[in-house]
């Protein structure tokens, strides 16, 4: 797999290990304009760094994921895109409720934003599914047994950006460590359960 960015960053590869930085207040998120007096609401940003490889027809990719929590919405993140208005990431994030979850953000112009099941463990398997023209997000603690995070379609060709993201929309930046990255061509028989 030959694999490009989008807002190059470091990389340190060793073996199937991959660990990017991500810099300083970097992020993937398109905001309508909402705004709120109190908590924070995400800048619409396109800065995070994006190491992709492309893929055409549908596809399962799969990585273990972990960092070092710092700040808010720091995180380890998956991600499919089409163009800059058309894209989908999931995340091993940091929330502003102080807890550890798998994270979902949908975009067609402008992003939504979805947290899901809080992870007590320092890690996390993602999994992205493509059937077509939908696609589906999946997170497992131990690797093995996958659920259901997110179920989407997106306007996609028939060729897309699949890759890792690494952010940290508030915070001052670090590592994000990613291993065992498989991108295997197949159609699952169920979008939901991801086999």
């Amino acid at each position: 797999m030959e694999f490009q960015w989008i807002n190059e960053s470091t990389i340190r590869k060793s073996a199937d290990r991959w660990e990017i930085t991500a810099p300083k207040e970097s992020d993937f998120f398109c905001n309508n304009g909402a705004v709120g007096e109190e908590g924070i609401t995400p800048e619409s940003l396109s800065n995070a760094p994006f190491y992709y490889t492309e893929v055409t027809g549908d596809f399962v990719m799969r990585v273990k994921v972990s960092l070092d929590f710092k700040d808010i919405y720091d995180s380890s993140s998956i991600m499919v895109m089409q163009d800059d208005s058309h894209w989908a990431k999931a995340c091993f994030e940091l929330t502003d409720f102080g807890t550890h979850a798998v994270v979902s953000v949908v975009t067609k112009g402008d992003s939504d934003d979805a947290n899901g099941c809080n992870i007590e463990t320092d890690h996390v398997w993602l999994q992205v599914c493509r059937a077509g023209q939908s696609f589906a997000f999946h997170y497992s603690t131990d690797g093995e047994h996958f659920y259901m995070m997110r179920f989407f379609s997106l306007p996609a060709g028939e060729t897309v950006k699949a890759g890792l993201l690494a952010q940290a929309p508030t915070g001052s930046g670090g590592i994000r460590i990613y291993e065992g990255l498989t991108i295997e061509n197949k159609t699952v028989k169920n979008l939901r359960i991801g086999e």
